[in-house]
């Protein structure tokens, strides 16, 4: 197993992502109550959380898809809930997404599913470019051979490779993992976590990985953030979080046997 990478080639004086205060209600419902979290430029934030305390309202809002009801929410130096569409736009070019069920195009093999989004947003690009670019990224994530085949033809693990691929054509300097390892076996989830590291490293991203999967976390999280009940209860390394008493805390680390 790849080792997860130090705190070395971070820089904790900038921060890519700033949140202050955040709160999030539909209706009586209130799923983000004053959350803050900073990201900073090479960093790995591993948020856990069950089911349904707001891990993935917390994106949608990262990425002007919902507006906060309260808070201050910096992305690469731009206040995301006051930037017109234009201007999200081009935000959302630089934060790459990588969604749980991969997303890719059933109809368009490898080749194409790649292709697509750097001519979508870069039509002036050479043929030998975009060759040049789909090749880098099957390298990086191990799966040159899988070229010309249909998603239907890969395995769960395979179709998550290509969905990051897809996502690191765009050279994207902010990575978001929506439970990366959802639905994987035990081995191909160990794969995935070191996928996650290798482009850390590689593309010196900075990354949150949203997951309830310890395994996951403890991997892959230089920091890890606890979100319970609308509030993150502990920021820090893996062992700080799971140091404390708190009950909740407890039964979430006994739920995942993690020993």
């Amino acid at each position: 197993m790849h080792k997860k990478n130090d705190d070395s080639s971070i820089n904790h004086t900038e921060a890519v992502i700033s949140i202050r205060g955040l709160y999030k209600s539909f209706g009586p419902l209130d799923v983000l109550k004053g959350i803050d979290l900073d990201v900073f430029k090479g960093e790995n934030v591993a948020v856990l959380g069950r089911s349904g305390t707001g891990k993935s309202v917390l994106i949608k809002i990262l990425v002007g898809l919902l507006k906060p009801d309260a808070g201050n929410i910096m992305v690469l130096d731009k206040q995301v809930d006051k930037l017109n569409q234009k201007e999200l736009d081009a935000l959302r070019l630089k934060i790459g997404f990588s969604f749980q069920n991969s997303a890719l195009y059933d109809s368009m093999n490898v080749r194409q599913n790649l292709e697509f989004p750097l001519k979508m947003n870069y039509p002036d690009l050479k043929k030998n470019e975009v060759d040049k670019a789909v090749e880098e990224v099957l390298e990086a994530v191990g799966l040159k051979d899988k070229i010309d085949q249909l998603p239907s033809d890969l395995s769960g693990g395979q179709r998550k490779r290509i969905g990051i691929a897809r996502t690191l054509i765009l050279k994207p300097e902010i990575m978001l993992y929506d439970e990366p390892t959802s639905g994987l076996d035990p081995i191909t989830s160990i794969e995935i976590n070191n996928l996650i590291n290798d482009v850390q490293q590689q593309y010196k991203t900075s990354s949150i990985i949203i997951t309830h999967d310890l395994t996951c976390a403890k991997a892959t999280g230089n920091r890890v953030a606890m979100l319970m009940d609308g509030v993150f209860l502990k920021v820090g390394s893996f062992d700080d979080v799971f140091a404390q008493t708190d009950e909740r805390v407890q039964r979430f680390f006994n739920y995942n046997f993690i020993q």
